[in-house]
C-alpha cells in the first residue's frame, strides 16, 4: 500500500532586491519513492504556466536542517534559529527560498514514520527510476 504525505508550507521567495514574496508550496513524500522528497509549486507562479515539482533526496533535506548540504541543483542550509534556506538552480535561473525550519522538521518526522531512515527498499526505487528513465527505449 502506498502512503503519500502532503504538507502545505509557508515559503518566502527572496528576490534580487532582497524582498521576500510568499510562494504557495506543498511538501510531498510518498512511500513509492522512499528516498526522495518533492516540492510542488502551482502553475500560476511558474514561468511555464504549469505545475513545477522539484525532487531531491530526503537525506539532503535532513542534512540541510543541521548544516550546509547539497551540490548541483539543490543546496540547503540553516539560516538563523527558525529558518532554512533552499536554493534551487535550473537552466532558467536560481530561486532562493526561506522555509520555517519547524515545518520542515515536522514533515521529515512524518516521512520517517512512514518509511524509517535506513529501511528504504532501494532496489524497488532504483527499478522504478530506471523504468521511468528508459520507458519505451
Amino acid at each position: 500500500m502506498t502512503v503519500t504525505l502532503e504538507q502545505p508550507a509557508r515559503v518566502l521567495l527572496v528576490t534580487a532586491e532582497d524582498r521576500e514574496l510568499p510562494v504557495p508550496t506543498t511538501l510531498r513524500y510518498t512511500s513509492d519513492d522512499p528516498l526522495a522528497v518533492h516540492l510542488d509549486f502551482p502553475a500560476d507562479i511558474s514561468l511555464s504556466g504549469s505545475t513545477v515539482t522539484w525532487t531531491f533526496a530526503r537525506e539532503l533535506l535532513d542534512e540541510g536542517l543541521r548544516g550546509p548540504a547539497g551540490t548541483g541543483d539543490v543546496h540547503i542550509w540553516p539560516c538563523g534559529r527558525g529558518r532554512t534556506v533552499v536554493e534551487l538552480h535550473s537552466p532558467h535561473g536560481m530561486a532562493l527560498l526561506r522555509f520555517d525550519t519547524a515545518a520542515l522538521r515536522r514533515f521529515l518526522v512524518r516521512s520517517f514514520a512512514v518509511v524509517g531512515s535506513g529501511s528504504e527498499q532501494v532496489g524497488r526505487a532504483v527499478d522504478r527510476g530506471l523504468t521511468a528513465l528508459f520507458d519505451g527505449v
